[in-house]
C-alpha cells in the first residue's frame, strides 16, 4: 500500500510554470497528465525535473486504457515505467475507461460496462500494469453519461471487487460521483458507502457544466457547493486524504485556484477537528 500522505495540490498546467517555477506556491504536491512528459529528454522532461525538486509529483495518466480487451500497450508501458523510475511520483494512477481497440485510440475515456467479464480483463490489466511498473497504482472513477442494460453489479461494486483482487488503491473524483450519479439518478452517498474507504488516497475535485440533457465534466469552472457538500462528507468517512482541484479549460490565475484550495483545506481541517473531539 502507497503511504499515506494527506496533503493539498493542484494540477500542474503550462500556464502555470513561470508561477511554479519563479515562486514559492503554496500547495503540498502537484500532478501533471502522465502523457505529457513519457517522452526522453526535451522541455516537458526537465520542467517536470525541476517541479520534482519543488514539490512531490502525481503522475496521473489518461491513456492507458485498462479497460481494453486488446490488453496494454508494451510501448506505453515501457515510457511510463522511464518516466516513473526518474521522477519517483508519489502517486501513479488512471481511469476505469478504456480508449484503444485494434490500434486506434480514440483519446476518449470511454466507458467500462460493468459485467463480470469485464472485471476479469480490467483486472488482469491492472496486475499487468503493476506487475510493469513495480508498484500499486491508483485508479480513477469516470464520470458516464450512459449505462449498459446487462450490467451485473453497481459502479461501486465493480471498484471494490476491482481494488480487492489486485491490491490496487483509488484515486476518488467526488465531481465524477456527482455527476454520474445526477446523470444516472443513484444516491451519491451510496457509492461513497460502497467503496472500500481504506483503499482511497487521492481525490480530484472539479467543475462541471450543464448539457442540454446531463451534466458534463468538463473541469472549466470553479467546484460547485453541492461537489464540495460531497467532498466534505466523504471525508467524514475516509478521514483526511490528498485532495487536489483539476482545472483543464478556462484556466484561471493562479490565486483563484489557490483559494479553492483553500476550501479543501478548511474542510479538511473541520474533519480533524471533529474527529479529535470525537477521540477524546
Amino acid at each position: 500500500m502507497s503511504a499515506f500522505f494527506s496533503g493539498y495540490g493542484l494540477g500542474l498546467r503550462r500556464e502555470h510554470y513561470r508561477d511554479f517555477l519563479e515562486t514559492q506556491v503554496p500547495v503540498d504536491f502537484v500532478e501533471v497528465i502522465s502523457e505529457n512528459f513519457m517522452v526522453e529528454g526535451g522541455q516537458p522532461r526537465n520542467i517536470l525535473r525541476q517541479m520534482r525538486e519543488r514539490h512531490p509529483v502525481v503522475l496521473h495518466g489518461v491513456s492507458m486504457s485498462i479497460g481494453s480487451a486488446d490488453g496494454l500497450n508494451p510501448d506505453y508501458l515501457k515510457r511510463l515505467k522511464s518516466l516513473v523510475d526518474e521522477i519517483e511520483p508519489l502517486f501513479v494512477s488512471d481511469h476505469l475507461s478504456w480508449s484503444r481497440i485494434g490500434g486506434f485510440n480514440s483519446h476518449d475515456l470511454l466507458p467500462v460496462p460493468y459485467t463480470q467479464e469485464a472485471l476479469e480483463r480490467v483486472c488482469a490489466n491492472i496486475h499487468h500494469a503493476q506487475d510493469v511498473l513495480g508498484r500499486t497504482m491508483l485508479f480513477e472513477n469516470p464520470s458516464s453519461y450512459l449505462s449498459f442494460p446487462d450490467a451485473a453489479m453497481t459502479e461501486w461494486e465493480f471498484i471494490a471487487e476491482m481494488s480487492r483482487r489486485t491490491g490496487c488503491e483509488l484515486l476518488l473524483d467526488v465531481n465524477n460521483v456527482y455527476v454520474s450519479a445526477s446523470n444516472h439518478g443513484f444516491d451519491p452517498l451510496a457509492f461513497l458507502d460502497g467503496i472500500p474507504a481504506e483503499r482511497v488516497r487521492q481525490i480530484h475535485l472539479a467543475g462541471h457544466s450543464q448539457g442540454p440533457d446531463l451534466l458534463i465534466d468538463t473541469h472549466d469552472s470553479p467546484v460547485c457547493t453541492d461537489v464540495w457538500d460531497l467532498y466534505a462528507k466523504a471525508i467524514s468517512l475516509l478521514g483526511p486524504v490528498a485532495t487536489m482541484i483539476e482545472r483543464d479549460d478556462d484556466i484561471p490565475p493562479l490565486g483563484e485556484l489557490l483559494q479553492e484550495l483553500s476550501i479543501a483545506r478548511a474542510l479538511g481541517a473541520a474533519e480533524t477537528t471533529r474527529r479529535a473531539g470525537e477521540a477524546a
